[in-house]
């Protein structure tokens, strides 16, 4: 995938439920998992705010199926998640930086959720490596990396497994594991070309080894929606095709989130 490889649009579809904010999604057989947060009072200074998290299963003509809230108290914002084969994973937390998180493990069909542990730290989102049985999260605008062992998840303290970030040019909202040890991230910054500039949004995709947390492939994603947002500014998912990626995204919220799916021949 290069910045200047051809994206073809084949499908929107206008979601037919509240969606309110989304923030991760995958897609299982004919199904979509979309996790989102719904915001009842807005967050100021260091105040998180109040809300709802919500975990949405729904087809590809937009129709809601199932539903479930996430979280407790002033833990209501769901993250980006990630499915490994039977769980849905997805992190709950505070609407703020360097705050508190809920991980939790959904069944995809009874929707089921058990809480898996608890983190002193925002994170917007997490994935399952399945091959060498951790989980890895980031935290609030990817700026660490955390794994925990499987088999030991709560015996060791978040500030003992930080990593920094070394990427920087995108901020990772939606990350999903896709074998061979890596993770697909997208997400988004917004940069100025003059102080009293508006702000351009501009979206990637970044496969990041997950042995040293370091981005082995960068891509611009070269997208936007009609109403000017990236692609990827927040759920997005990929998968091959014979010929190339086919990529669902969810760019904007409330009213305005549409399922786009987009094709590009790689061949």
């Amino acid at each position: 995938l290069r910045p200047d490889s051809p994206w073809k649009l084949t499908s929107s579809v206008r979601l037919q439920f509240p969606s309110f904010h989304p923030q991760g999604m995958v897609k299982i057989g004919i199904f979509f998992y979309l996790s989102s947060v719904e915001v009842t009072r807005k967050r100021q200074d260091n105040d998180g705010g109040a809300g709802l998290g919500h975990l949405f299963k729904f087809d590809a003509t937009g129709k809601l199926i199932a539903s479930i809230t996430l979280g407790e108290g002033l833990i209501y914002h769901p993250g980006g998640i990630d499915f490994d084969g039977k769980h849905i994973w997805v992190p709950v937390a505070e609407y703020r930086a360097d705050s508190r998180a809920v991980i939790y493990k959904v069944d995809p069909d009874t929707m089921k959720a058990i809480e898996v542990m608890r983190v002193d730290d925002h994170l917007g989102g997490i994935v399952h490596d399945i091959e060498a049985h951790t989980l890895n999260a980031v935290s609030w605008g990817s700026r660490r990396f955390y794994q925990w062992e499987m088999s030991s998840i709560n015996a060791v303290s978040p500030k003992q497994l930080r990593v920094d970030n070394p990427a920087f040019y995108v901020d990772y909202q939606d990350c999903h594991y896709i074998g061979q040890r890596k993770m697909l991230c997208g997400g988004l910054k917004k940069y100025k070309t003059a102080p009293d500039a508006v702000a351009f949004a501009l979206g990637g995709l970044e496969v990041v080894d997950l042995k040293d947390n370091r981005p082995v492939h960068q891509v611009p994603l070269l997208l936007w929606s009609p109403t000017g947002a990236p692609m990827t500014n927040n759920p997005f998912w990929m998968e091959s095709t014979a010929t190339g990626l086919r990529g669902y995204f969810v760019p904007d919220d409330d009213a305005a989130s549409t399922l786009f799916v987009y094709e590009t021949d790689l061949k």
